[in-house]
């Protein structure tokens, strides 16, 4: 049996053993690093840091306080709050109180909330703030299993007649309680997490379905040991790493983030705050951190809009720059996959060297200049952005999993890594494609099924194990998968021509500097048309510069220059397409597709079907008047 193979074998029944594990083992190494706003609310943040062992505090005070309110083995305990270390404290409390975490997007809605915090049968939920309060409080009645509400946050929370004695408190009260129970009882905590099964559910992650309601994937603590044990045998993070962390914990991406860390030791910097990120990375400096891909495209149409304000000059050395780093990544790649050794000929080197200089260099200056990698995952990144990134020396690797499989199934291998693949499975995961090109897992990450639901369980998951991904892919040789689509958003052309829409999507976004988002439709039509919503700082940085300043975003896509501008780079982009996937007609959208409008799931991947139901007149204006069939 190999080192890797035993690593992944003996493995504990569960994060919080391997938690306890970690806080015996380096109970003085820093674990968390945090921001806390200046006193005054201007100037930059201050950031403190948690060591394992002060994290075990508050962790074990966490788990104790819930033992005190009664909250038993596999229950469930809601978490509805953005990214923020007390998310990662309070999940370890609820796994180390043998309970199971129920988590919440902090941007559902009232009624939503109410329906996974009813269905989950959870009995504390932990709200972030005010604002995640006043959703339980809205919905109280539909609600009878929920026994306590704990605020983390308590500014602006006022008391309600209406709360029934004892049903609301302050995390910092649940830590008194816990502190308080744990003199009494010294080795609850240590009992509880002995007592943990590997089969006993740990997370409850309630998936974000493009129709109907959200379906709770059931995940047990096994999972996720298997995943702390399995990211670190890839070899990708080590102990001196420094995690930049601001993906959403309620997603199972973001989850599993932070059980590799556990198992490995290093640093994580948690600050969910999307609109910090930029600010944060030259104080954070992380050796590496997760992004999905649309982080990527807004920094490459940022930098390219950057290089177009400069002027025409600077501009084509962005362009210039731009070509010498894909082609640079190309090339390296290729010969790293056929020799071993990453080399480019003589001329190319040179003139990557150059473009260092005066480009890249910077960029990476602006991820804080210490970045080894980036992993990618959620969604495909259009190729030509990733080698963008690759010659640039922001080493972007993609990785593939689902909240079935606990997020992680495929990474890229560090060096060896492939733009445009998912890479190679984790140890200790199977794959295979079947007949119709459908990607098929089977591995230790695999749930145990949907909560509730035994027929749609049934619908995705085989006796034997396998797990049904509905995604299309094709495996190389060597071991690499490519994804090529999800397997109902496959477009089939009246004309009997399969088009898969995510490829030209992901085309688009590296031939326009201004998108935004991008769908493509055309099932059952005679040709394919698109959707278009523009980046807004973007399009109206390249306003002011044609004439159309001062205008709001609606009217500057509405305008017949803009409409044109982006007829030139569809025009662009049909040139590198067979005739069937060319986009033939397209329509400027009035404002971004986004979250609150349920046209973007969480971790920003496009709903189809929402978003086609959204602008179905629009859709039908482009097919008007031509003969469908």
């Amino acid at each position: 049996m190999s080192d890797t193979q035993t690593l992944i074998e003996n493995r504990p029944p569960s994060v919080a053993a391997l938690f306890l594990e970690r806080v015996t083992a380096t109970p003085d190494a820093e674990a968390y690093r945090y921001p806390v706003p200046s006193a005054s609310g201007e100037g930059p943040d201050e950031w403190k840091s948690l060591s394992w062992g002060q994290a075990a505090q508050r962790v074990y005070a966490v788990a104790a306080g819930l033992v005190e309110l009664g909250v038993q083995p596999e229950q469930r305990v809601a978490l509805a709050s953005s990214t923020r270390v007390e998310w990662i404290l309070v999940d370890l409390g609820i796994m180390c109180a043998g309970a199971a975490t129920t988590t919440v997007y902090p941007q559902t809605n009232a009624e939503e909330s109410a329906f996974i915090l009813s269905d989950s049968e959870s009995k504390v939920l932990v709200a972030e703030d005010a604002a995640q309060l006043a959703k339980a409080r809205e919905r109280r009645a539909e609600l009878p299993e929920l026994a306590h509400v704990v605020v983390i946050d308590a500014t602006g929370v006022e008391p309600d007649a209406a709360d029934p004695d004892g049903w609301l408190l302050t995390l910092d009260d649940l830590e008194a309680r816990g502190a308080a129970y744990l003199e009494k009882n010294p080795q609850v905590v240590k009992e509880r997490v002995g007592a943990i099964d590997k089969d006993q559910l740990a997370t409850l992650i309630y998936t974000s379905g493009t129709t109907g309601r959200p379906k709770g994937v059931r995940l047990p603590h096994d999972n996720w040991s298997y995943m702390a044990k399995a990211i670190a045998a890839t070899g990708l993070i080590g102990t001196d790493d420094v995690q930049y962390l601001w993906l959403p914990l309620a997603h199972v991406f973001g989850k599993v983030l932070t059980s590799g860390q556990i198992e490995v030791g290093h640093v994580t910097a948690v600050d969910g705050r999307v609109d910090k990120i930029i600010e944060n990375l030259p104080v954070v400096q992380p050796t590496y951190m997760a992004a999905v891909p649309r982080i990527f495209e807004k920094v490459y149409n940022g930098v390219a809009a950057k290089a177009r304000a400069g002027g025409n000059a600077k501009f084509k050395i962005f362009q210039w720059a731009a070509g010498v780093a894909r082609e640079y990544a190309k090339v390296t790649q290729d010969n790293f996959r056929r020799t071993g050794v990453a080399s480019a000929p003589f001329g190319l080197a040179s003139k990557h060297k150059v473009a260092d200089a005066l480009v890249y260099s910077k960029l990476r200056e602006a991820f804080g200049g210490r970045l080894r990698a980036c992993i990618s995952g959620s969604a495909a990144l259009a190729p030509e952005i990733g080698y963008f990134f690759a010659g640039a020396g922001v080493h972007i690797l993609e990785g593939y999993g689902l909240t079935e499989s606990s997020a992680a199934s495929f990474v890229n291998p560090g060096e060896a890594y492939r733009t445009g693949t998912v890479g190679k499975p984790l140890p200790g995961t199977e794959v295979r494609i079947a007949d119709d090109g459908e990607i098929l897992l089977r591995g230790p990450g695999i749930m145990e099924g949907y909560h509730g639901l035994p027929d749609k369980t049934a619908e995705v998951l085989e006796s034997d194990g396998w797990f049904h991904t509905g995604d299309i892919g094709e495996l190389s040789v060597d071991g690499y998968l490519k994804i090529t689509d999800r397997k109902k958003d496959l477009i089939k052309t009246s004309g009997g021509k399969y088009i898969a829409p995510a490829e030209v999507e992901g085309q688009f976004k590296a031939v326009c500097p201004y998108v935004s988002n991008i769908l493509v439709h055309g099932a059952d039509r005679n040709f394919c048309t698109a959707l278009i919503a523009l980046d807004e700082p973007a399009i109206l940085e390249w306003a002011k510069e044609n004439g159309l300043g001062g205008k709001t975003y609606a009217e500057v896509v509405a305008a017949p220059a803009t409409v044109q501008l982006v007829e030139g780079y569809v025009k662009e982009l049909n040139e590198g397409l067979q005739r069937w996937q060319t986009v033939k007609k397209f329509k400027l959208l009035p404002r971004d597709l986004d979250i609150e409008h349920g046209e973007l799931t969480p971790s920003l991947k496009l709903k189809r079907p929402v978003v086609e139901r959204e602008y179905k007149e629009l859709l039908d204006e482009m097919y008007a008047g031509t003969r469908e069939g």
